[in-house]
């Protein structure tokens, strides 16, 4: 079987249906929110600069992305780049669409100028840690509102 290009593309009024369709397994809706949802909290968040991708594998959206781009920490904002989301659809895990995704938004940030890129998880039995972990990410030690805050050096990485 031919591995998938994976590739993150705008969401617009031709996709936008079939992306905001995309849902996680039922043991992982309390690790993250859905696309509707995040498209609302991301129109609510100007000041979070957010940016968000849908993921393609070939020319079927298997996923959702969205980052805080380049902005200044303040309240209620982590930064100045944090990953906000990042779902693949309950159809389409298990096939390195999530590591695939992450590795191009870093690379692209990277190229941007970021140095380092935050993220958060819920803890709890299903979590995403050894996900991130395997990514390089690493816990600073603080807690945001319950969830675990982790840190990628893009600079060693």
């Amino acid at each position: 079987m031919a591995v998938a290009r994976i590739t993150l593309r705008e969401i617009t009024a031709g996709n936008r249906d079939a992306v905001t369709a995309l849902r996680v397994a039922a043991d992982q809706d309390q690790f993250v929110t859905g696309v509707r949802e995040s498209l609302e909290e991301a129109a609510a968040s100007p000041q979070a600069n957010p940016w968000f991708r849908a993921i393609y594998a070939d020319e079927t959206p298997v996923g959702f992305v969205m980052v805080s781009w380049n902005v200044t920490p303040g309240p209620g904002i982590r930064g100045p780049w944090y990953l906000w989301r990042l779902l693949i659809d309950e159809g389409h895990q298990r096939h390195g669409y999530a590591r695939a995704a992450l590795s191009q938004v870093i690379e692209l940030i990277r190229s941007a100028g970021a140095t380092e890129l935050f993220t958060s998880y819920q803890p709890g039995d299903g979590e995403p840690w050894p996900f991130y972990e395997a990514f390089g990410f690493a816990p600073t030690g603080e807690l945001d509102e319950g969830e675990i805050v982790l840190e990628l050096d893009l600079v060693r990485r």
